[in-house]
């Protein structure tokens, strides 16, 4: 049996009238729709918003995949934040020993 896909719009009414009724039940079967179909779209309106009906699967709702995106850039930034510390570090140790040098070829000077 072949899935039927819904319009945005025709959701997003149904979603409306769930939530101004507050009995998604009787709202199925006005539109002659399972109950369960509309309160999972009732759910993931409430978790996500009109992003939830913009995706190409019903399992994945746009939310998530935008999760999956923050996580991605968040594993980049962990990445990139870990190698300025070892350059920084490095860097540390290069002006260390510059100052070091520079300490016993000019005792006189103070450095700190």
């Amino acid at each position: 049996m072949e899935r039927k896909k819904y319009p945005v719009e025709q959701k997003l009414k149904i979603v409306q009238e769930c939530l101004e009724t507050g009995n998604c039940a009787v709202v199925a079967r006005r539109y002659g729709l399972s109950s369960s179909m509309v309160n999972r779209w009732t759910r993931n309106y409430r978790r996500y918003g009109e992003a939830a009906f913009t995706g190409n699967s019903s399992k994945t709702p746009k939310g998530s995949q935008g999760i999956n995106s923050h996580l991605k850039e968040l594993k980049e930034t962990i990445t990139e934040n870990e190698k300025l510390k070892k350059l920084l570090g490095e860097k540390e140790l290069e002006i260390e020993i510059l100052k070091d040098l520079l300490k016993k070829t000019n005792p006189h000077l103070q450095i700190k």
